[in-house]
């Protein structure tokens, strides 16, 4: 059994989403692919794969037979877009699932090692960004054996790897990562910065984390993120730690806005994400962990739905 999906949005998100639904869904099957461009690749790959197009956006969608069935959305458009999608799923299903790939964060945040199980029931699930996907499992994993007082990413990618979409949420990113790394990473206070690197031959996604945390023993807190990092490579296989943990201690008082003077200790994480190249390079590893991300949670809420529906009469 498994719980029909269509995705909103037919650039590389959406597109790059539909493969690996296609590929590697076990409790989730390819509804739809919904796109606003007759022409665009995304919906021209989609109907060579023999997947359901639609070109009229969500009201097309919720107003075709496409959408019978439809358990789970996938938005991945913009953030504005999300909010007017999201209205108009809801009047036509009340009960539809979101998954939000989006910063618009209308629903909870969600990041899959970190708290996907206290959101399964949630109608809209956000899944922050490329960045937090990234870098917020790896505040959690410190928050976890220290109390952190602050945290700070950089997530530097090619800028081949950012589509329109991205381009169009870069404000938003760093908003909506920013609050993520408190609410769910557990940061006192939290900073996101993002890098569009336009290097040739295009790079691989790095993300630099800086946690500052009460003093701790540099021990627990290495064997924390490692063990971190492995359950994040668990669904992104090109997820991994570019050298070794490094830490600092901090005597003379530093002064974080909002938290006051602190000393402890500082954390420095290096991360590489190689994508798995189902639709853009392998140097998309920003695209990769997004939508791996999603499909984890798409797939667990779908196993939650599917458990819940009652045994078929004997």
């Amino acid at each position: 059994m498994s719980v029909k999906a269509a995705i909103v949005g037919s650039g590389n998100i959406g597109t790059d989403l539909m493969i690996k639904i296609l590929r590697h869904g076990r409790h989730l099957a390819m509804g739809p692919l919904v796109g606003i461009d007759p022409a665009s690749d995304g919906l021209a790959r989609a109907r060579g794969m023999g997947v359901e197009t639609c070109a009229e956006g969500v009201e097309g969608l919720v107003g075709s037979p496409a959408f019978d069935g439809v358990g789970i959305v996938f938005d991945a458009t913009s953030a504005s877009a999300h909010v007017r999608n999201d209205e108009a799923l809801r009047r036509a299903r009340p009960g539809i699932r979101v998954v939000d790939l989006t910063p618009a964060a209308i629903g909870p945040y969600c990041v899959p090692p970190v708290n996907l199980e206290a959101h399964l029931d949630a109608p809209n699930v956000n899944m922050v960004t490329c960045g937090g996907q990234a870098t917020i499992p790896i505040v959690a994993a410190v928050a976890g054996v220290a109390r952190v007082h602050y945290a700070e990413i950089v997530a530097s990618i090619a800028s081949k790897s950012a589509g329109p979409g991205t381009r169009a949420n870069i404000d938003e990113f760093t908003e909506t990562t920013s609050r993520a790394i408190e609410a769910v990473g557990g940061a006192q206070r939290g900073k996101a910065i993002i890098v569009l690197n336009p290097a040739e031959p295009p790079l691989l996604m790095r993300d630099t984390v800086y946690v500052l945390s009460e003093a701790a023993d540099t021990g627990v807190v290495a064997a924390a993120v490692e063990a971190m990092v492995a359950r994040v490579a668990g669904y992104v296989p090109g997820y991994r730690l570019k050298q070794a943990v490094q830490f600092e201690r901090i005597d003379e008082p530093l002064q974080i806005a909002g938290v006051g003077p602190v000393t402890g200790l500082k954390t420095a994480v290096f991360l590489e994400v190689e994508g798995a190249a189902h639709y853009l390079p392998s140097y998309a590893g920003n695209l990769d962990i997004m939508t791996s991300a999603a499909l984890a949670t798409g797939e667990r809420i779908a196993q939650r739905l599917l458990q819940a529906q009652p045994e078929p009469a004997r």
